[in-house]
C-alpha cells in the first residue's frame, strides 16, 4: 500500500541533498523541501484542521505550490487546486461545493474569504505559518482509498465537477507515468503548465519518487521557457497542443540551445500534424510523445511515444495504446464493443480511475459503470489497439444525417500553414440541422476561399466548413491552455432549443 507521502520520503532517503526544485531565485534540496512540508502539514494541523478536511489553493505556479501539493494529501488532508483563470463566480461555487475549510491563495480572496474559515496568503502569510509550526509526520493513519485530492474539471463541455482522487489513484497514475515517461534522478522537469491541470500536476510525485529536479515556470511564456529549456539543461516537460505549438513557433523564430532537451509530451486535447511536424522541426533531438486521459483518470489512460518516427504514417493521428495497469474498450450506446475500425464512446478502467464527482451522485453513477469511467470521447481501435480519438460526443456535429467529427475538420485546417489556431463546431442551420463552422487565428494572411479550397482538397465537401471566421486576437483558452470551444459555439446557439448533437 503506497499513498502520496511515500515519494517525498523515499526521496529523503535517496536524494536528501539533491537538487529538488528550482523557481526563480529559490532553489531547495529534498532535506528542504522535506522539513517545510513537514512544517506545512503541522500548521494546518494547529489550525485546527482534521482527517478529510478540505484544503482549496489558488495560485500561480511555485516552489510552495508543490509543497501544498505533497503535504496536504500526506497530512491526511484533502487538496482543492482551483484554476486561476476562473471567474470569482465559479470560484465561488468551486470553494462552496468542497467545502473547503482554509483557502491558501497569492491574490486578494475578495468574496472568497467569506466562503472559508481562513485565508493564507501567500508568499507571506504562509511562510510565517512555516516558521511557527512544528514539524509533523506524512503518512500516518492514511490509507490508500482515502481521498486526497478534488479537483474541479475546466468546464470546456459543461458545468465544473469535483473530482475525487484517492491516493490509491495518484499513486497507481505515478506508476504508469514512470513506466510510459521513464525517468532518473538526473533528469531536469520543467513544469510549465498550470499546477492546478493534470498536464501540470501529472509528474509532480513520479519526479519526486524518483529524485529528479523540478523546475518551475509561475506563468506559461514561451520565450520564458526556452530561456529555463537552456539555462537549466531541462531533459523532458508536458505541455497541452497549445503550449506545443507556441514553442516550435518561439524556437523556429529566435533558436535557443535546446539540446538537452530529449523528451517533449504533449496531452490535454487533440493535436494537429502540422505543429507535431513544427515541433520535430525545432526540437529534433526530443522525443515526441502524446498522452491522453482525464483528471477522472488521474490523467494518465494511453501514450504514444516517438511521434518523430511516425509523422509520415498514419497512426501519428492515434493516441497511442493503453498504459500499463490500464484497460481501454471501445463501445456503442447499449455497452458493447463495436468491431475495430468502428467510432463508439472510449470508456476506460484501471486503478486510477476516480472515486466519483464530488456531491454529485447521478454523474457518479453516468460516468461510473460496471466498473469502466465513461469518457465522453469518441473514437476507434485499429488492429494494433491503437485508439484514435475523433471528438468529444457534444463537439460531433450532425448536418443533414451525416456525422462530422471536429478533429478532422480542424486538422485539414491545421493543414495551411496560414493556420495558428482553428475551432471547428456546429451552428443552427433551417435545413441540414446543423453547420460545420471554423474560427480561425491566422500566422499569416490567407483568402478565406483559399482555405475552403485546400479543405475540400482534403475531406468531404459534407465535412468542409460552409463558414469560416477569421479573428484577429487568440482563440479564448481555459486555464491548461484548451480551446473553449463552448464559448464560441453558445453564441449561436442562444435562443434555440436545443443543439441536435449533443445538447
Amino acid at each position: 500500500m503506497h499513498t502520496c507521502a511515500d515519494p517525498l520520503r523515499r526521496a529523503i532517503l535517496t536524494s536528501r541533498h539533491s537538487l529538488a526544485v528550482v523557481c526563480g531565485k529559490s532553489r531547495l534540496t529534498y532535506e528542504e523541501s522535506w522539513v517545510r512540508c513537514r512544517r506545512l502539514a503541522g500548521g494546518l494541523r494547529d489550525l485546527g484542521l482534521s482527517p478529510g478536511d478540505r484544503v482549496a489553493l489558488i495560485a500561480a505556479n511555485c516552489h510552495r505550490y508543490l509543497e501544498v501539493y505533497q503535504a496536504v494529501p500526506a497530512a491526511g488532508l484533502v487538496v482543492v487546486p482551483l484554476n486561476t483563470r476562473h471567474t470569482e463566480r465559479e470560484l465561488e461555487y468551486a470553494l462552496a461545493d468542497s467545502g473547503a475549510r482554509v483557502l491558501l491563495t497569492d491574490r486578494d480572496p475578495a468574496r472568497l474569504a467569506a466562503i472559508v474559515e481562513r485565508v493564507i496568503r501567500l508568499p507571506d502569510e504562509y511562510e510565517a505559518l512555516l516558521e511557527d509550526a512544528r514539524e509533523a509526520d506524512l503518512g500516518a493513519g492514511i490509507g490508500e482509498e482515502d481521498l486526497a485530492g478534488l479537483f474541479y474539471t475546466g468546464g470546456t463541455t459543461g458545468a465544473s465537477k469535483g473530482v475525487m482522487l484517492t491516493h490509491r489513484n495518484l499513486i497507481a497514475n505515478t506508476f504508469h507515468g514512470l513506466v510510459q515517461m521513464p525517468m532518473t534522478a538526473r533528469d531536469r522537469y520543467l513544469v510549465m503548465a498550470p499546477l492546478f491541470h493534470a498536464a501540470g500536476s501529472m509528474s509532480v510525485l513520479g519526479s519526486v519518487w524518483i529524485g529528479a529536479t523540478q523546475v518551475v515556470l509561475p506563468a506559461f511564456d514561451p520565450a520564458q521557457a526556452l530561456s529555463l529549456i537552456e539555462a537549466e539543461g531541462i531533459t523532458a516537460t508536458l505541455g497541452v497542443p497549445t503550449m506545443v505549438a507556441a514553442l516550435a513557433d518561439e524556437q523556429l523564430a529566435r533558436p535557443r540551445d535546446v539540446s538537452s532537451l530529449a523528451l517533449l509530451a504533449h496531452g490535454g486535447s487533440p493535436i494537429a500534424t502540422e505543429t507535431l511536424l513544427r515541433a520535430h522541426a525545432a526540437f529534433p533531438g526530443a522525443e515526441l510523445q502524446h498522452l491522453y486521459g482525464a483528471t477522472e483518470t488521474a490523467p494518465l489512460a494511453t501514450g504514444l511515444a516517438h511521434e518523430e518516427d511516425l509523422l509520415d504514417t498514419p497512426r501519428v493521428r492515434s493516441c497511442g495504446v493503453p498504459v500499463v495497469g490500464v484497460e481501454i474498450r471501445v463501445v456503442n450506446d447499449a455497452g458493447h464493443d463495436v468491431p475495430r475500425g468502428e467510432v463508439g464512446e472510449v470508456i476506460i478502467r484501471g486503478p486510477n480511475i476516480m472515486k466519483g464527482y464530488w456531491n454529485k451522485p447521478e454523474e457518479t453513477a453516468a460516468a461510473l459503470r460496471n466498473g469502466w469511467y465513461h469518457s465522453g470521447d469518441l473514437g476507434y481501435l485499429d488492429d494494433g489497439t491503437s485508439l484514435y480519438l475523433v471528438d468529444r460526443k457534444k463537439d460531433m456535429i450532425v448536418t443533414g444525417g451525416e456525422n462530422v467529427y471536429s478533429t478532422e475538420v480542424e486538422d485539414a485546417l491545421y493543414s495551411h500553414a496560414a493556420i495558428m489556431e482553428a475551432a471547428v463546431f456546429g451552428i443552427p442551420h433551417p435545413r441540414w440541422g446543423e453547420a460545420v463552422h471554423a474560427v480561425v487565428v491566422l500566422r499569416e494572411p490567407v483568402d478565406v476561399d483559399a482555405l475552403l479550397a485546400h479543405c475540400r482538397d482534403r475531406i468531404a465537401g459534407y465535412k468542409t466548413p460552409k463558414t469560416i471566421e477569421v479573428r484577429s486576437e487568440p482563440l479564448p483558452k481555459s486555464g491548461a491552455g484548451k480551446i473553449l470551444k463552448r464559448e464560441l459555439r453558445d453564441v449561436f446557439w442562444a435562443g434555440q432549443k436545443s443543439r441536435v448533437a449533443g445538447g
